[in-house]
């Protein structure tokens, strides 16, 4: 696809890079990633995002357990509420008032403005990564 669409390909590449740079630590943008391509069989993220979470540090315990953080005790109170806005803004058409506010309040607890609108932007770029490879059915290890 980059071949075919190189300039939307590359506009995508510069969000990653932005949100890169935009102060949420890189192990919090990576559990981010793995949860919304869990829920979205995104088999491609789930593949790169784990093994580059490896690459930045991350346990194999906290990896394992991405899918059930609410029950494991590996996550702060701050990746819970990045995990929980990934979750309500992911699935956001399940709900009539889109991301509940106790969920939106608690992440602004945990996060400034800025670090707040990096992660929002995070959470909306791995969706859309997520509906492409989804889409036009990306392998699993291909990226590599």
């Amino acid at each position: 696809m980059p071949k075919i669409a190189a300039e939307g390909y590359r506009a995508m590449q510069a969000v990653e890079a932005f949100v890169g740079r935009g102060g949420v630590p890189k192990t919090t943008l990576e559990l981010v990633k793995i949860r919304a391509s869990q829920i979205n069989g995104c088999g491609f993220c789930l593949d790169m995002h784990n093994h580059d979470a490896k690459k930045a540090g991350e346990t194999d315990e906290r990896l394992f357990a991405v899918a059930a953080w609410r029950e494991s005790p590996y996550f702060t109170p701050k990746e819970r509420a990045a995990l929980a806005l990934t979750e309500a803004a992911t699935r956001i058409a399940d709900s009539e008032h889109g991301v509940p506010d106790e969920v939106w309040d608690e992440a602004a607890d945990h996060y400034d403005e800025e670090s707040l609108a990096i992660l929002v932007m995070a959470i909306a770029q791995i969706n859309a990564w997520n509906r492409i490879n989804v889409t036009i059915r990306s392998v699993a290890g291909s990226h590599r």
